[in-house]
């Protein structure tokens, strides 16, 4: 049996299980804290042993791919193509859920002073005084001062900016350092092995991780906003079929091999609500399944997954507009400009781990003046959107790595309509 079937099933079984033992399913009995003592330390062991190869995987795959391109031309060209293609992808994305936050409505008739106080939050909503959103602080942080304390934090852009920077440099000193070279490459496919043992163990986790989030899950709040999670829902499932639309007009090929090879990919990325988690398997399908070179897939892919959060996107874009119609408060022109400067650039600031939206929540709404003290009421229903969007996250940087390969000329089409692969 397959990798992605296992997953699934897992998957189902998660569910089911769960579903039993929350306190209103069909036993009636709550079983939260047995699953929660039991059974989720084996999903955190797993999210665990991705998170140790996260930055290692990061690393070396990009020191890998950067070093691996020869032509510090065409280095310089993939790498402003996959840049532009992910902000461009991002503010898109922004603009969807906007769209879609001004035309359902979704705040509108939520009484959110109600949902504040079920949440145990007794506060009034009040203005957030934290400081406003700061472009160019952003841009300083992304260098490091120290690059061993960037990857001990998970400081995911720290770690990108410094690997670009030792890659850049190895492939300028050329044969001096031909010793350190062939160490990066080695410790990078020693990672992708770690990795491919490690995700034998994905559907023990995923079954844990399914099951423990569905029996504790709180039904009073996510019955509240179920508008907000369906708005959510189509905005997401209307970016997912953009991605097919981008494979129609600039890879000029039919994107139906892609949407049945990615599932593998996405069922992990749904499952553990983590792009970092699902990297690992993305990097193998785009390579192998999709016909996408080596070079590009280690450089491309994981810059995406650092940079680019479509799902993410949309989701900022949305919720913004959820609370300001939920507070009556009325954004103008300006305040829609910051809404999409903000969103798109605090989806890039996002970490690839579960709940990572939530802190750039808080950048979002104080760049517009929106009370942060709501941000709890979401919370019930965030892990069960996260899943979603973070499946939209990935399949975005996969997109984008197979249409830039295409561009480049190394793209195998053979492999990508192989239905044996």
């Amino acid at each position: 049996m397959k990798l992605w079937q296992k997953v699934v099933i897992a998957l189902l079984l998660g569910v089911t299980v769960g579903y039993l033992l929350n306190a209103k399913g069909p036993l009636g009995y709550d079983g939260s804290a047995y699953l929660t003592t039991y059974l989720k330390p084996v999903g955190t062991i797993f999210i665990n042993l991705i998170k140790m190869v996260v930055v290692p995987l990061i690393f070396f795959s990009l020191v890998l791919g950067i070093t691996s391109m020869t032509d510090a031309e065409a280095f310089k060209r993939i790498g402003i193509k996959s840049v532009v293609a992910y902000l461009f992808t991002a503010a898109f994305a922004v603009l969807i859920g906007l769209a879609f936050g001004a035309l359902f409505e979704p705040g509108k008739n939520i009484d959110l002073s109600l949902l504040i106080q079920k949440q145990g939050i007794v506060t009034a909503p009040t203005t957030s005084s934290a400081q406003p959103f700061d472009l160019i602080k952003m841009f300083v942080d992304m260098v490091p001062s120290n690059a061993f304390e960037a990857m001990a934090n998970d400081r995911i852009l720290q770690v990108v900016v410094f690997a670009v920077f030792v890659a850049f440099t190895i492939n300028k000193l050329g044969s001096k350092v031909k010793i350190i070279k062939d160490f990066c490459h080695a410790a990078a496919f020693l990672v992708f092995e770690m990795i491919q043992t490690i995700m034998g163990f994905a559907p023990y986790g995923v079954f844990a991780l399914t099951a423990w989030v569905v029996s504790s899950q709180g039904m009073d709040v996510i019955k509240a906003l179920a508008v907000l999670a369906a708005c959510v829902g189509c905005a997401l499932f209307t970016q997912y079929l953009l991605f097919g639309l981008l494979i129609i007009v600039f890879g000029r090929m039919s994107p139906m091999p892609f949407y049945k090879k990615i599932l593998e990919t996405q069922s992990l990325a749904f499952s553990t609500s983590s792009s970092k988690a699902a990297l690992p398997t993305a990097m193998r399908v785009v390579n192998e399944r999709m016909g996408v070179s080596a070079s590009t897939t280690s450089f491309v892919l994981p810059l995406g997954t650092s940079i680019n959060m479509d799902g993410t996107a949309i989701y900022l874009g949305i919720t913004a507009l959820f609370f300001a119609q939920a507070y009556g408060i009325h954004l103008d022109f300006h305040q829609y400009v910051l809404l999409i400067l903000t969103a798109t650039l605090g989806s890039i600031g996002a970490a690839g781990i579960p709940g990572g939206s939530i802190a750039m929540m808080g950048m979002v709404f104080t760049s517009v003046g929106l009370p942060l003290d709501g941000i709890a009421v979401i919370l019930g229903i965030d892990r069960i959107l996260d899943m979603l969007r973070t499946t939209v996250n990935i399949t975005g940087d996969s997109v984008i790595t197979l249409l830039i390969d295409k561009s480049e000329g190394t793209f195998n089409k053979a492999t990508y309509y192989d239905k044996n692969l």
